[in-house]
């Protein structure tokens, strides 16, 4: 391996993940404070709001991705994701505070928004800022802090909310700390990591490839230098300018519609909205009803959670000790085969009636298989397959497929649920998958080990 900053890299990844912390924290911290929220604002005998409560940051998180990618590309990645962080800090504050129902949805809404933008640029400025040969391992950290950031909501639901007596009813549950407190500082300790990230994000310096198009070369020279060194910067410079060469200021967004750029553009949106619908992210959201229908109570529920969160972890360190090594096209057909297999085992499971420890084992493992999988490389393949003139809006394209994706599985699940039963959708999520592994085995080529140019020239 060349000689490389590592420490420095490390820091400007670790700090612009941090958006990658918020949107796990943000997205997942509903999921525990759901069984509360839904007794205090008398919702929970409503599919449609149930489904709405949930969804409204996703719907956010659209908005986000659509203002996003221009925007990035005029006022670069820094400036966008300190915005972020500001949303985020507001949201958190706002949701806690709220004590009308359309109140709670508008902060979910504005929380939704940073959700877009970090979720969307966050990995952009680390594939930007980071050496060819480890950028698959450092872009994977942005998916690591999300991760850290479930988990992290997941033990402060737990942590907070006091135990459920077996046997509650909803009157119960409404009068009780949980009900009328509890919930709130579920999403109030959201405050203190959204100001960490808002405070530390000052002292990141611009993305090189963004100031080399701002015209401000010295200053990414300089910035690269301190990465790699001054050959690494001369090298990397040239490479920049050369992909750079025939850049308007402004991309239209029907050049992602030309021949060549539009192929690439449709295996990024059908990646993105797979990594939504293979079906993982309804157990963090609707962990209530998925973990009920296995025979668990509420405080059983939270414990699970904490469980499942703890799984995503390590195995996303699997991930990015692999990703590098293994390559993202084989990781990303060995997460979709696996989740066709376990999805189909457990709807069976459900379908017989079996409650209880196996339930949470099928569970378990279709989590490790998509935290080392198609989590993380997800992300990787989307912040290295677009070329460098259209990437702010290219991803950000592919931002809001996933985003969308995201919404329309989160208002549909529990209608769909009521309908075809846990192991109907299971049995659903296992044809998604299964259609995911011949999408990726017929169009998805390697990247590992490539420069971000060395990818545009090979299209």
């Amino acid at each position: 391996m060349k000689q490389y900053d590592l420490k420095y890299v490390t820091a400007l990844s670790l700090v612009t993940a941090m958006g990658g912390l918020l949107f796990g924290y943000d997205w997942v911290v509903i999921g525990g404070a759901k069984p509360f929220y839904e007794q205090f604002f008398s919702i929970a005998s409503s599919p449609a709001l149930q489904g709405w409560a949930i969804s409204a940051a996703l719907i956010g998180c659209i908005a986000g991705t659509v203002i996003s990618g221009a925007m990035a590309d005029r006022y670069g990645r820094k400036k966008m994701l300190i915005t972020a962080a500001f949303f985020f800090t507001v949201s958190a504050v706002g949701t806690g505070a709220s004590g009308h129902f359309t109140v709670f949805i508008l902060y979910r809404l504005l929380g939704g928004v940073g959700i877009g933008i970090a979720s969307n640029l966050s990995p952009v400025y680390i594939a930007e800022i980071t050496p060819a040969d480890i950028r698959g391992r450092f872009v994977s950290i942005n998916q690591l802090t999300i991760v850290i950031g479930i988990l992290l909501a997941q033990v402060v639901n737990w942590l907070i909310a006091e135990p459920v007596p077996a046997g509650a009813t909803a009157a119960d549950i409404l009068h009780s700390w949980n009900g009328q407190q509890g919930w709130r500082w579920m999403f109030w300790a959201e405050t203190v990591p959204a100001l960490l990230f808002f405070l530390l994000m000052w002292f990141v310096p611009d993305s090189p490839r963004w100031l080399v198009r701002k015209g401000r070369e010295p200053e990414a020279g300089a910035i690269l230098a301190r990465v790699g060194g001054e050959t690494y910067a001369r090298q990397a410079l040239q490479e920049i300018r050369a992909s750079l060469a025939h850049v308007q200021e402004k991309v239209p967004w029907r050049e992602l519609l030309t021949p060549g750029i539009r192929s690439i553009v449709i295996v990024g949106v059908v990646l993105a909205v797979f990594q939504q619908w293979c079906g993982i992210n309804v157990v963090f959201m609707y962990a209530e009803e998925i973990f009920s229908a296995a025979g668990y109570s509420v405080s059983d529920i939270l414990f699970n959670i904490v469980i499942t969160g703890s799984v995503n972890l390590l195995f996303t360190f699997v991930a990015m000790a692999l990703v590098d090594r293994l390559g993202r096209r084989t990781l990303m057909l060995l997460g979709a085969g696996s989740l066709a297999a376990i999805y189909s085992v457990l709807g069976l499971f459900y379908y017989l009636g079996v409650t209880g420890w196996p339930m949470l084992l099928l569970v378990v493992m279709a989590i490790a298989a998509y935290a080392m999988t198609l989590a993380p490389v997800t992300w990787v393949v989307l912040s290295e397959i677009f070329p460098n003139r259209v990437r702010g809006a290219a991803m950000a394209v592919a931002t809001f497929a996933l985003w969308s994706a995201n919404a329309i599985l989160a208002y549909s699940f529990p209608i769909v649920n009521k309908a075809v039963h846990a192991s109907g959708s299971f049995w659903i999520f296992a044809a998604i998958s299964l259609a995911g592994f011949l999408f990726i085995y017929r169009n998805l080529k390697e990247t590992k080990g490539r420069t971000l140019e060395e990818i545009e020239r090979q299209k």
